[in-house]
């Protein structure tokens, strides 16, 4: 089955991005930098949907091999001038998610920090992509909102079945060995699009060698 993204999206994010500043501010988010025991300079790292750069840049800067995509022009035109005033090299890529091919390269990180754009259907075939994408011995790094947050209102999309459960993401990685799952509520400030009182579940899962 082949998805595609609505251009109306496309246009609303991209006016999303055109304003000043980021988005989603410049420092990585949170749950990945706390990872950052898990990773190795050298290792090749794919950013999902990666926006404006803040966690791209960051993983560069840890000295990980990174290549990110976004489906917004404007948002990767704003994270290659970021990775440039970083001083760190990122493989920036304008893609549509439906369209990138998983199985281009093999990859030690493959992340997914708040992906949740996509209703049941398109994000199996995303998190199935993802999975292919992963070398032997390579790690998921995926956050997101679980159903709560559509109470608080801080962030992410208003209808609950895009959001994620433990339930959903054992079922979703079950041929992964799973590190690390954790259903947690924090205050997130990224930028002015994720602020306040969040329901956030984080998954570390491994490729078996």
């Amino acid at each position: 089955m082949s998805f595609s993204f609505d251009p109306a999206q496309l246009e609303r994010w991209n006016g999303r991005f055109s304003a000043p500043g980021y988005l989603f501010g410049t420092r990585p988010n949170v749950f990945l930098a706390s990872q950052r025991d898990r990773l190795a300079p050298g290792e090749r790292a794919l950013c999902v949907a990666d926006g404006e750069g803040r966690n791209s840049v960051w993983l560069a800067r840890q000295g990980l091999r990174v290549t990110a995509f976004d489906f917004s022009p404007v948002a990767v035109e704003k994270a290659r001038a970021f990775a440039r005033e970083a001083g760190v090299a990122v493989d920036y890529r304008v893609s549509d998610i439906y369209r990138w091919d998983w199985s281009a390269a093999p990859y030690d990180v493959v992340v997914g920090i708040f992906i949740q754009f996509a209703p049941p259907a398109e994000r199996a075939e995303i998190f199935a992509g993802m999975r292919r994408a992963l070398a032997p011995g390579g790690l998921i790094l995926l956050q997101g909102y679980r159903p709560e947050q559509v109470g608080h209102g801080t962030g992410g999309p208003p209808d609950a079945e895009r959001l994620y459960t433990e339930e959903l993401l054992r079922e979703s990685f079950a041929d992964l060995e799973v590190l690390h799952l954790a259903s947690h509520d924090e205050v997130v400030e990224e930028g002015s699009a994720h602020r306040g009182m969040s329901a956030l579940i984080d998954l570390v899962a491994r490729r078996p060698r």
